[in-house]
């Protein structure tokens, strides 16, 4: 694009000339790392919690529960298909990073801050997340209150460890983080078979009257179309780093098909395995005029920021499935969730040492760990939904960039591009800006993330056809992965 353009790999930063391919005899089948992987993700019982919880009467369960479960698989549909199969085929083609391989859509300077720093610094937003919910599951084990000073030294502690853990010990957490998973997992299973028996007395109407007597001023039922949207906007929103970081995964894949299998299986079907058995055990409790009747009782009585909410959330009706083992069961799953903490702290420790390299890690991640401590600590993190509404107008124009510079490039990687890459960052700028209108209530954009990816989509599409990308600089450890 510019005369000024580059066209020797020496002018690359030596974050991309000294990249090494991941070489074949380190790739291994789908189920052995991606698939176990991705679900290991969605088993992180903040995704599952929420899967009924909208701003709305009756939340996601308001059209009735066949109609919920069908938007959470066309939800699944779209975070396998458009936002982790492209950057999975990108990785396991190219044996590269996703901070390499960004710099084809974002240029070889631009992507230190897309997707590469932009990865690291949402991490945080992940960690503060963490912490919040973990510090209350553990407050009920201990029967501390929501916002008790025992909850909040919990989430100072927590916050710390993972941090701490992240830079220094994550090769012990991913021994154990094998088998975690197994954890949420069962305790869904459990829930649904203790629930599984009043499903079919489940009503929505009678749903949405039970949550008008908690909430009064909960905002009207969605539609059959908010419900879709609202459905993409969870998971979409939540999915979106990890469908972009697709990449990293598929520099451990053989073949097409284990990119293909290992999300078919660990975004697919473990989306709709976790968050569908948690709305199968919401409309369970429901169904049921004894444990409804525990779980409303518990709700009217609760305190906190989420109080409003607890009547949607899967843990809020925990003790009503589960009587006194609630508890150990709040205990479990908090203890399940630490793992996740630390791998956020250990990706954005990654991302800050190669953007970041003259600054010492414990300095940037204790700086990012402590804006996360704040952000659970007032409360802001537990507003989960809005955290996934800033992550998905963050990475969807990233992944629908991806895309349609992969497809132009006729189904390859192009190679690290001079600069900064104009088409990539209109794209994204604009993507983002539509993505980030419901949260500053300036518009209603419906399913926000997925039109993010959409709107970064089409405006890559039309930059490039007008010429608006820059040079393309070979890489020599590029074309050996070829």
């Amino acid at each position: 694009m510019s005369n000024h353009d580059t066209q020797s790999a020496a002018s690359l930063p030596s974050y991309i000339t000294s990249a090494q391919v991941n070489p074949a005899s380190n790739r291994a089948p789908w189920y052995k790392n991606t698939a176990p992987t991705y679900a290991g993700i969605f088993l992180w019982f903040v995704f599952w919690q929420d899967a009924v919880n909208a701003p709305n009467q009756g939340g996601m369960l308001s059209q009735g529960l066949g109609w919920a479960l069908l938007s959470l698989v066309l939800a699944a549909a779209i975070c396998h298909a458009f936002f982790y199969l492209v950057p999975g085929l990108l990785g396991m083609k190219t044996g590269l990073p996703l901070y390499i391989v960004g710099t084809s859509t974002f240029g070889a300077q631009g992507g230190f801050i897309l997707p590469g720093f932009l990865m690291g610094v949402l991490q945080f937003g992940w960690l503060g997340v963490n912490v919040y919910f973990s510090a209350q599951a553990l407050g009920a084990f201990f029967g501390l209150g929501a916002t008790s000073a025992g909850v909040k030294a919990v989430m100072v502690i927590w916050g710390v460890l993972a941090a701490f853990v992240g830079l220094k010990g994550i090769q012990y957490v991913a021994r154990v983080a094998t088998y975690i998973p197994l954890i949420p997992l069962s305790i869904l299973l459990l829930l649904l078979a203790k629930t599984a028996g009043s499903l079919g007395s489940f009503d929505p109407a009678k749903f949405i009257d039970l949550h008008k007597s908690v909430t009064p001023t909960a905002a009207p039922a969605l539609t059959a179309f908010g419900v879709l949207a609202f459905m993409l906007t969870y998971v979409v929103g939540f999915f979106a780093t990890a469908g972009a970081a697709g990449v990293d995964f598929g520099m451990n894949s053989r073949d097409k098909n284990d990119v293909q299998m290992g999300g078919l299986v660990g975004v697919g079907l473990a989306t709709v395995v976790t968050a569908g058995i948690s709305m199968l055990v919401v409309a369970g409790v429901y169904g049921s005029a004894e444990m409804s009747a525990t779980a409303v009782e518990a709700a009217k009585n609760a305190t906190g920021p989420a109080k409003d909410q607890l009547i949607l959330q899967t843990p809020g009706v925990i003790p009503a499935v589960m009587g006194k083992s609630a508890g150990l069961i709040m205990f479990l799953l908090a203890l399940a969730a630490f793992p996740p903490a630390c791998f956020s702290s250990f990706i954005a420790a990654n991302s800050f040492k190669t953007t970041l390299p003259n600054v010492n890690p414990f300095i940037s991640v204790g700086i990012g760990a402590a804006v996360s401590i704040i952000l659970a600590v007032t409360g802001l993190a537990g507003k989960a939904i809005i955290v996934f509404q800033i992550i998905g107008a963050s990475f969807g124009p990233i992944c629908g960039a991806m895309m349609v510079d992969y497809l132009l490039s006729g189904g390859r990687w192009a190679g690290p591009r001079a600069g900064f890459n104009p088409a990539g960052w209109i794209a994204w700028a604009l993507g983002f800006i539509v993505g980030i209108l419901p949260i500053t209530g300036w518009a209603n954009v419906p399913a926000a993330p997925v039109a993010a990816f959409i709107v970064g989509t089409v405006v890559y599409f039309v930059c490039a056809k007008m010429g608006m990308t820059s040079k393309v600089i070979p890489l020599p450890q590029a074309a050996a992965a070829k």
